[in-house]
């Protein structure tokens, strides 16, 4: 009979001492999930990735800036010991999406678990105003991006009968607001087609959850604003906002629940927003 617990070593491994101190045994890890995160070099995607790999997932990382993509690889490594692979390229591209996807060696091959993170905005206009290539970027990677990654993974989750797809909605995916036209349009179909894959895949036991953040203070506004660092931070001021860590919590929360639990969809806001337009300022 083993005494007390002393430690855990790395994931899944644990060190038991007998009363004499004379004996430490080290139980082998599990099997460890394969997760893929799109759009993991900041923010929410970078958050996931790390909070991930330091409970013992196998990641893969996506994401178009490939300096980027290498430094947190080599850090998940050096930092968690993680077993991590990156793709580098442009998810509103089908031909690089395939390509990535078929490119995976054979131990990444078989991925439990999708999370669709990428995605942006892309300014902030009246509809008679608006940019015809903003437009286009953001249908390109918020909608077509990912029902390009989930169409090359949901087929090999159906055929096992699991797996899990996490997608990254908003809270402007369930209200709108004004100048936020086709973001919000973008972010509604996000929030539909988390609705209707949980109904397609239902039968292969596939999981799925949308996720739908409120504010919250990554690189989102810096981009939407194209570089305005000082409109970015207007944004937020006033107000506590959520964390890309705080994101990353939840979905990690809705991914460890038994296998017989489906998070269907989270809303998560700061104490100081309602919803899409109604936010306290101090």
């Amino acid at each position: 009979m083993y005494g007390s617990l002393l430690t855990v070593v790395k994931p899944y491994k644990l060190l038991y001492l007998l009363k004499d101190n004379t004996f430490v045994k080290i139980i082998k890890p599990k099997t460890l999930k394969t997760i893929l995160i799109t759009g993991a070099t900041s923010g929410i995607g970078e958050a996931c990735a790390t909070l991930f790999a330091k409970n013992g997932y196998q990641i893969i990382i996506t994401g178009r800036r490939k300096e980027r993509l290498e430094n947190l690889e080599k850090l998940l490594h050096s930092k968690y010991n993680s077993s991590v692979h990156s793709l580098n390229f442009d998810i509103a591209k089908h031909e690089e999406c395939k390509k990535a996807i078929e490119s995976l060696p054979d131990e990444f091959k078989n991925i439990d678990v999708l999370i669709n993170n990428a995605g942006l905005a892309a300014g902030l206009s009246p509809i008679q105003e608006g940019l015809l290539s903003d437009w286009e970027t953001m249908i390109d990677i918020n909608l077509k991006g990912l029902l390009y990654i989930t169409r090359l993974i949901a087929p090999k989750m159906a055929a096992r009968k699991s797996g899990h797809i996490v997608n990254l909605s908003s809270v402007a995916g369930k209200e709108n607001y004004a100048n936020g036209n086709v973001y919000c349009a973008t972010k509604h179909a996000v929030d539909s087609l988390s609705q209707t894959m949980r109904i397609d895949l239902l039968q292969y036991g596939v999981k799925v959850t949308n996720i739908a953040p409120g504010m919250v203070e990554t690189e989102f506004s810096l981009v939407r604003f194209k570089g305005d660092e000082n409109r970015a931070k207007n944004v937020y001021i006033g107000v506590t906002p959520l964390t890309a860590h705080d994101i990353a919590e939840a979905i990690f929360w809705a991914v460890s629940r038994p296998d017989h639990v489906n998070i269907s969809d989270i809303v998560i806001t700061p104490k100081a927003q309602a919803n899409s337009t109604t936010t306290i300022r101090r």
